[in-house]
This record gives structure tokens, C-alpha cells and sequence, in this order.
């Protein structure tokens, strides 16, 4: 046990950690390595966002909030309405001009523009430029969050979303097969699942949208009725960004298949407040813009709590993940799709197991060749290494793309070509006649800076490329940083380990072992 230097120990429990996380991949136990799209077949998805309707969403939330306001401070307005990007509302004693305009304040992104006319005075608020830029930005951005948590949610293993461009999204959804999964997918990814809740108007007839328009209103279709259309007050007392929680459940009196919501602090107050005050009433809940359901408010609802009927469980399940992952600040169209066969993936497999495995195979077997024992012992860290890149990406559970196997194979080359420079500095040290422990010793001194930086230039290399690229070139850095910082494990620590164990070991080491003539 003496013989036993920590580099080796280092060197052994490395070895064994990279075995150990390395089997379950082959045997398909977890943790393990993920195929992604272009090894296992799967869906490969371009969305566009409409940004523009983001920019009306966030008006309506800013109507909702100063109609919230007004009747909360007391403050009496009169025909709130939101034309296109603008809204327009009457405050009818100016004595409270100075009021409002102190609440309006706290309302950011806006611009205030107001006329004072026969005692009262009329408001015009619309979005500022930067504002406008922000919400476009900020939905796309909240997009890409947003569909990622739910196919997180959904049980997809390593779905890849990422931006393409100004408005555009890329999703490479690797294992999706059958059209059941796929249209179950798709519907996940554009339910906007914005949540909104609004007052039945029920004084007023319209059938048309410039007929309801004059009251102030909107016209809505039922859900399971598209012929049905609902009168609505606008804006809507309630939207969805508040909701903390979303469940599938069954109702108490007819075992319908349900959504259980929750609203945050905020949400709960405005809801009881308006169930409040319009007792006997009804309350439309409306999901990207058709309404679920109008039932009549009994009594204030406190605690912050509702729900949703639906159609079936399957819509249940989808719905409830959607709000929970928070609703779309814009819609999303579909405008590629293309799907991956398995074929190809398996192709793609073989041919780079074919490139790895000789690659790998020609690298041992020269090393061995020129560097006699010196090489074998490269060829030891060599195969630790590769334990260790496959044990890493279990770990973490990353995924393994096609450029992250040509990683892997640039990293074999890479691993043992630390092994070379070592076993040369030593060669030197040999030939200029110092005795084989102090030449070991100088070679690898020697060699620690042109190794460091090398492999320190590659892996900022590396960073760069996860940092700014693509998902298959994610892949590649991945594969790439891990067999850097695996490879200075394994060909400084782990072989010069080796090498000191043999000499305490009192085996006669020659120039013979480093590929040399006596």
C-alpha cells in the first residue's frame, strides 16, 4: 500500500467512477447518455412568434390594471376601451386628475396623454417606442422558456429549444415517433394557454364584432359551441399571468374532467374583490380566446381559487401544463416540420461507432508500437478517458448528437497527443543522459505548460461554441470540454501516477519502455 502514490488513487477511483456510470448507458438504466434528434429519429419543428399580438396583450393587461385601480383608489371613469395599440378612458371629476396620474405612474413602458373637457378629462395611453421593442423581445425570449418547461413538464427527455433569429424558435424533439405523440406535441407547443376572465354582459345584444364594439365589448364563441358567441365586458378583470398552479381533476357534481387553479396573492385579491361586487352575475373563463364556461357567481370567492371544465382528460393533461408553465405572451405558427426516421439515425450510429472504434484502435495501436510501455500506459488513460466523457454526460444527463461523437473522436486524438509530448520531453531527458527517475520527472515538468496551454485555449474554444451556437454544436462543445478536462485528469495525473508506482515498485525501468534504443 505504501507503493501507492495519491495520483494513482486519483487515477484508480477516476477510472472506476467512469466504468460504473458508463454501463448503465449500454444497458439502458438511468443515468444515462441521451440520443438526440439526429441519432434517434424524432420531430424537428421552426415556430414563428407573433410578436405584434404580444404588444396587444400587453395593452389589454394594462387596461385590466387601470380599471383595478380606478375602482379600488375610487377614482370614476367611464368608457374604458382599447382601440388597436391605444387606450382611451374618461375620468370624470378633473379634481382627481392629479390622483390618477400618480397611479399611472407606477405603471411602467407608457406614455400619458390627456385633455380636459367639460369638467372631466379624457385619456390616451399607449406603449412607448423602447417599451414596444422590449415586449417584442421579452416574448420571444419568454417563448422559448416557456415551451421548454412544458415538454420539461411533459416527460420529453432533452428536448432542444432555441432561438433562431429575430422571431423565430427551433424545437428538435429527439424519440417522438408516432402521429399520436407528434399532434399531442404540437398542441402542447401552440396553446397559448392564455387565461383570461371577464364579465358576462348581459344587458346588451350584439351579433356582430362592431356591434359589440360600441358597448365597450368583445364577441367570443363557446368552446364546445363555436356557433354560441358570448358578450363580454372589456378589458378583462382577471389574466392568467397570475396563476401559481394548475392541476387535472374531476368536478364534484357531474365528474367532469377539470382544471383546479390557483392565483398568486395579487390575483386572489382581484378576484375576490370582483366576485365580490357582482354577485349574480355571470363570469365568462376564457382560453385563447373561446370561453369554457360562464357560470353565475353565487358569492365572493376567496382564497384565490377556480377551475376549468374540459372535454377529456388528454385536454386536461395538456391544458393544465400549459398554465402551469405560464401561458405564451404571443402566438406561435407552425412553419416547418420535418421528421427524422430512425434509419437514419442508426445509420448515423454505426457510421460514427465505424469512425470512433478505428480511430481509437489505429491511435492504441501506434502508440504502442512507438512508445513500447510508455505508449500502452497512454492507451491505459486513453480508455479512462472515454469512461469518463460517457460517465460525465450520464451524469448530467446531456445529450449525445452526431457532433458530439466527432468530439469524441477529436478528443481522442487530443488525449493521447498529451501522452506524446510527455513521452518526447522525456526522450530528450534521456538522450541528454539524466537517469530514467529524474527524466521522468523533468518530462513531465517540462511538458505541464505547452499541455496547459493547449488544452486551456481548446476548452475557452469550447465555452465559446456552447455559449453562442446551436443546438448539434452544443453537442460538440459538450463532448469537447468534457474529454479536455477528462484528459488532463487521465494523461498528466493518472500516467504519471502510473510511472511512479512502478519505479517504488522497484521494476527496472529503461529506455527500452519509451520506445528508445539502448
Amino acid at each position: 500500500m505504501k507503493k501507492l502514490n495519491y495520483r494513482l488513487v486519483i487515477f484508480l477511483l477516476a477510472t472506476l467512477f467512469g466504468i460504473a456510470f458508463t454501463i448503465p448507458s449500454f444497458i439502458g438504466k438511468q443515468p444515462r447518455v441521451n440520443l438526440g434528434l439526429d441519432l434517434q429519429g424524432g420531430m424537428y419543428l421552426v415556430l414563428g412568434v407573433k410578436t405584434d399580438e404580444a404588444i396587444k396583450n400587453q395593452i389589454k393587461t394594462i387596461a385590466s390594471t387601470i380599471k383595478y385601480i380606478s375602482q379600488k383608489k375610487e377614482l370614476f371613469i367611464d368608457n374604458l376601451k382599447i382601440h388597436g395599440d391605444k387606450i382611451t378612458f374618461e375620468l370624470i371629476d378633473k379634481d382627481d386628475m392629479k390622483k390618477m396620474d400618480e397611479e399611472l405612474k407606477n405603471i411602467k413602458g407608457i406614455k400619458v396623454q390627456k385633455q380636459v373637457k367639460n369638467g372631466s378629462v379624457y385619456y390616451t395611453i399607449t406603449l412607448t417606442p423602447q417599451e414596444i421593442q422590449r415586449t417584442k423581445e421579452n416574448a420571444v425570449k419568454i417563448a422559448v422558456q416557456t415551451i421548454r418547461s412544458r415538454l420539461d413538464a411533459f416527460g420529453l427527455a432533452e428536448p432542444s429549444v432555441t432561438r433562431q433569429g429575430k422571431d423565430k424558435i427551433v424545437v428538435e424533439l429527439p424519440g417522438i415517433k408516432t402521429q399520436k405523440e407528434k399532434e399531442n406535441v404540437k398542441k402542447l407547443i401552440s396553446t397559448a394557454a392564455h387565461l383570461e376572465l371577464y364579465l358576462v354582459d348581459e344587458e346588451h345584444r350584439a351579433t356582430t364584432p362592431a356591434e359589440a364594439k360600441k358597448y365597450g365589448d368583445i364577441l367570443l364563441p363557446d368552446k364546445n359551441n363555436p356557433k354560441r358567441m358570448w358578450l363580454l365586458k372589456t378589458p378583462p378583470v382577471l389574466d392568467g399571468s397570475m396563476i401559481t398552479d394548475a392541476t387535472v381533476g374531476f368536478t364534484q357534481k357531474t365528474n367532469q374532467p377539470a382544471i383546479f387553479f390557483t392565483l398568486n396573492s395579487q390575483g386572489a385579491q382581484i378576484f375576490g374583490d370582483i366576485t365580490g361586487k357582482n354577485v349574480g352575475k355571470r363570469l365568462a373563463i376564457v382560453v385563447d380566446n373561446k370561453v369554457y364556461s360562464a357560470p353565475t357567481i353565487q358569492e365572493r370567492i376567496g382564497g384565490g381559487s377556480g377551475q376549468i371544465t374540459v372535454g377529456s382528460p388528454e385536454e386536461a393533461h395538456v391544458l393544465a401544463i400549459a398554465l402551469r408553465s405560464g401561458s405564451l405572451p404571443a402566438p406561435v405558427v407552425l412553419l416547418e416540420q420535418r421528421s427524422v426516421g430512425a434509419s437514419l439515425g442508426a445509420d448515423s450510429i454505426r457510421q460514427s461507432m465505424i469512425a470512433l472504434i478505428s480511430g481509437f484502435v489505429i491511435v492504441v495501436i501506434f502508440m504502442a508500437w512507438y512508445y513500447g510501455l510508455a505508449g500502452i500506459i497512454a492507451d491505459i488513460a486513453l480508455v479512462t478517458n472515454l469512461f469518463l466523457i460517457i460517465a460525465i454526460m450520464a451524469i448530467f444527463g446531456a445529450t449525445l448528437t452526431l457532433p458530439g461523437m466527432a468530439g469524441i473522436v477529436l478528443t481522442v486524438g487530443m488525449a493521447v497527443d498529451a501522452n506524446v509530448i510527455i513521452n518526447e520531453r522525456i526522450r530528450e531527458l534521456i538522450r541528454a543522459g539524466k537517469p530514467i527517475k529524474a527524466a521522468i520527472e523533468g518530462g513531465y515538468k517540462n511538458a505541464m505548460s505547452a499541455i496547459l496551454d493547449a488544452n486551456i485555449t481548446t476548452l475557452i474554444a469550447a465555452i465559446a461554441l456552447f455559449a453562442y451556437g446551436t443546438g448539434t454544436i452544443k453537442g460538440f462543445a459538450i463532448t469537447m470540454a468534457i474529454g479536455i478536462l477528462a484528459s488532463m485528469l487521465t494523461a498528466i495525473l493518472g500516467t504519471h501516477g502510473i510511472w511512479e508506482y512502478l519505479l517504488a515498485s522497484g521494476k527496472k525501468i529503461t529506455p527500452k519502455h519509451f520506445g528508445m534504443k539502448a
